[in-house]
């Protein structure tokens, strides 16, 4: 059967790639997203940022169709959501350091693997590609099980790009990675966004790389928004130096309310 490289079919231009309206959802007595609306267009670098328990992993995974929202509506690249999410994941590669990788497969057979699942038109070369990309080669032929934190991480992200998305989108993309390898991850989603305008969304504890990496913020507190632009005018607003200024202002004052 002939098969068609994702890069070469669905070629028409969306302009909003992601929308979400009223998102709420809440598990047992914890509200943890409350009205959350985001609108991204393509080409956009998106950070979502906040304390822990702000929201941002349910969010994120709401946004990908994987949690259901209790209200709201959800468009993701061009889809509908839930009904649209199969159509839509084909167009998004998503990465995160909790998601496990197939044992019992060596590193290109995992790739080729999710490779052929999204549709790519020579799984095992692609694999080869993205891993000479990000100089892990010598990862090629070991087992996925016996990666370190670090490489699987790699491989995870890897994964998440074999198919030349549209939509790309991780969460704390380089957690567990020493900081030349972290510096490589970077340099290749500025790559993929200056020379494919795939559009990022990643929530990061790392606010240096969040502002780095992305050229707007949302920053959640207790399930909402509370600001949202870029990074420099959102620290402005709020009377801050920093991201990590307004971070760790936000995450002392979650800490004084649980007291």
């Amino acid at each position: 059967m002939d098969r068609t490289s994702p890069e070469s079919i669905d070629l028409a231009p969306i302009d909003v790639v992601l929308r979400a309206e009223g998102l709420r959802k809440r598990f047992e007595s914890t509200q943890a997203v409350d009205d959350v609306s985001i609108t991204i267009r393509a080409g956009e670098r998106v950070g979502i940022v906040g304390p822990n328990g702000a929201g941002k992993t349910t969010t994120l995974l709401m946004l990908l169709g994987a949690v259901e929202p209790d209200d709201g509506t959800i468009e993701l690249v061009g889809a509908q959501l839930p009904d649209g999410r199969s159509d839509a994941m084909s167009r998004v590669g998503f990465a995160a350091g909790y998601l496990p990788l197939p044992s019992g497969l060596t590193v290109t057979e995992c790739l080729q693997l999710f490779g052929d699942l999204y549709g790519v038109a020579d799984p095992r070369a692609r694999a080869a590609e993205v891993l000479d990309e990000l100089h892990i080669g010598r990862l090629a032929d070991q087992k996925v099980e016996s990666l370190s934190s670090g490489q699987g991480t790699l491989v995870g992200f890897a994964k998440a790009v074999i198919h030349h998305p549209r939509l790309v989108v991780l969460d704390e993309p380089t957690a567990s990675l020493d900081p030349d390898v972290a510096m490589r991850v970077r340099d290749r989603l500025e790559h993929m966004n200056a020379e494919r305008n795939a559009t990022l969304l990643l929530t990061s504890h790392d606010m240096r790389e969040v502002a780095e990496l992305t050229t707007r913020v949302i920053f959640l507190r207790q399930g909402r928004i509370i600001a949202d632009g870029p990074p420099t005018e959102v620290v402005a607003e709020h009377g801050y130096a920093d991201l990590e200024a307004m971070f760790l202002a936000e995450a002392a004052r979650l800490r004084e309310q649980e007291v």
